[in-house]
């Protein structure tokens, strides 16, 4: 058996295949949110090994698999190749992202004030992939501009972000005993 290349020259000139093997630029809007998708579900590695929750780690493994369906999907230009079945975002998923957001924030206090990124490895990590999340939901509106796109993946990509502000939230409270608490006094 012959291994497979890792360069294939195909890309040389500034194109790229999608699901299908239609052939656009690099900088089409596809690949700017599944892009993203990418770099989000890299820096999700990064948090998953400065974790010590399993549970937490577990959930984020969920999450780096719902990536993948959610860069296949926006990899398929539906007009020209028919989405495959692994590469839907269903109802139960987005319901799972809820359930734990709830789950962590049941055991958080109360907010009453914005709070800064960092407050040690682990949540400044979850506010990282909070900000790349929320580019990635961006770069997916965009997209939504010009091709349709399923109510599903805008859906869980808005859950991820609200999801990562709350585990960075604990993970905070968990290093330091508080937050860090924006003090617009010294504007």
């Amino acid at each position: 058996m012959n291994k497979s290349l890792i360069y294939t020259r195909t890309g040389d000139k500034g194109t790229t295949s999608l699901v299908g093997g239609q052939r656009v630029s690099k900088a089409h809007q596809r690949l700017e949110s599944y892009g993203s998708i990418d770099e989000l579900n890299s820096f999700i590695g990064l948090l998953i090994d400065a974790l010590n929750d399993q549970n937490d780690k577990d959930f984020l493994h969920f999450v780096q698999h719902k990536l993948f369906t959610i860069g296949s999907y926006l990899a398929t230009d539906q007009e020209n190749t028919a989405l495959r079945i692994e590469s839907k975002v269903t109802d139960d998923s987005i319901l799972r992202i809820e359930k734990e957001i709830d789950r962590l924030d049941g055991a958080l206090p109360k907010q009453t004030n914005f709070v800064l990124p960092g407050g040690g490895r682990p949540a400044s990590l979850a506010h990282v992939c909070r900000t790349v999340c929320r580019r990635a939901e961006r770069e997916i509106y965009r997209l939504a501009e010009t091709v349709p796109v399923e109510d599903n993946v805008l859906k869980f990509i808005n859950r991820l972000s609200d999801y990562f502000f709350v585990l960075a939230r604990k993970e905070c409270i968990l290093q330091n005993g508080e937050e860090i608490i924006w003090d617009y006094s010294s504007i």
